[in-house]
């Protein structure tokens, strides 16, 4: 498996437009986009510092993943994104070596990446994700 850089951090929030008000006018980032991805019923504002994105998770339905994670933990920090090199082999990869798959294949997520989660309880804790961008 071949780990490029952090591709993002997903950090889950209540209200995008509030918390872009920390991001823009504390931290002096510029969110460059925002995109819902409704069949993961999430809106989702980026933010890019060095090679890094910060990535503003909105649930779109409470009974989403985020909504859900929101409700439970409240909000901060969703997943941690890695980008990599062949995303169906590293998920192929990492089955064989029996860490638990939330997607056994890529599927499309924001900004047209092709993505794969694997599961907290194979990653100490950490919703982990795996990024490729297949038009770079």
């Amino acid at each position: 498996m071949n780990l490029t850089h952090i591709e993002h951090i997903g950090i889950a929030v209540k209200s995008i437009d509030e918390a872009r008000k920390y991001y823009e006018d504390v931290l002096g980032l510029t969110c460059y986009a925002v995109e819902e991805v409704a069949d993961q019923k999430v809106k989702t504002a980026f933010f890019k510092i060095g090679q890094t994105k910060i990535e503003l998770l909105e649930s779109t339905d409470p009974e989403g993943p985020v909504g859900k994670f929101i409700e439970k933990k409240g909000e901060g920090i969703h997943h941690i994104a890695f980008a990599v090199d062949g995303i169906e082999n590293a998920l192929q990869e990492l089955n064989e070596k029996e860490v638990k798959l939330i997607d056994q294949t890529p599927r499309k997520g924001a900004e047209g990446l092709d993505i794969g989660f694997l599961h907290p309880k194979s990653t100490f804790g950490v919703l982990t994700e795996l990024c490729e961008d297949k038009n770079k």
